[in-house]
């Protein structure tokens, strides 16, 4: 990480995502379903090693792993359950100029850390952790629409995910 290690704890965590069953995926997982909220569907993680799904909870958003690039055994979190299906996104709420502000959950060892996620342009999502409430303090990462192959048994994210 640069200078800061809990930020490279929250890149990590959202790298080593968590997921929802793939049964569990709904007519979102056809990809780029127009809405209001365009931070709302499927969202490929940076390194494409995990699937989100973004979507209303009440009047906030959450997202929810729902895929994993994985070999062996579904990834387990800090209590030893798996990661699939933890929402590691929470309570996002709007605030200026687009973006939302909320947190996320590190799985693997049970942090939480402040985040902001916005649509820089069609189909580009932006996530950024941070700590202190401060978001200089942070790093960002870029996330694109997925609109690939569903998700396999076990959450496990096809290798041409992309």
């Amino acid at each position: 990480m640069r200078g800061a290690g809990f930020f490279a704890a929250v890149l990590l965590a959202v790298s080593s995502l968590s997921c929802v069953p793939a049964q569990a995926q709904t007519s979102a997982s056809a990809g780029a379903a127009p809405s209001d909220i365009p931070e709302e569907g499927l969202w490929l993680s940076e390194e494409h090693d995990g699937l989100f799904s973004i979507e209303p909870c009440g009047h906030m958003l959450c997202g929810q792993l729902i895929g994993m690039a994985y070999d062996g055994a579904v990834p387990k979190d800090v209590w030893g359950r798996s990661q699939c299906g933890i929402r590691m996104l929470t309570d996002f709420v709007p605030i200026e100029d687009r973006k939302w502000q909320g947190h996320i959950l590190d799985p693997r060892t049970g942090r939480v850390y402040q985040a902001r996620i916005w649509v820089s342009e069609p189909n580009v999502l932006k996530l950024r952790g941070f700590v202190l409430g401060m978001p200089l303090l942070g790093e960002t990462q870029t996330w694109t629409r997925y609109a690939g192959p569903p998700v396999g048994p076990q959450c496990k994210l096809p290798k041409d995910a992309h």
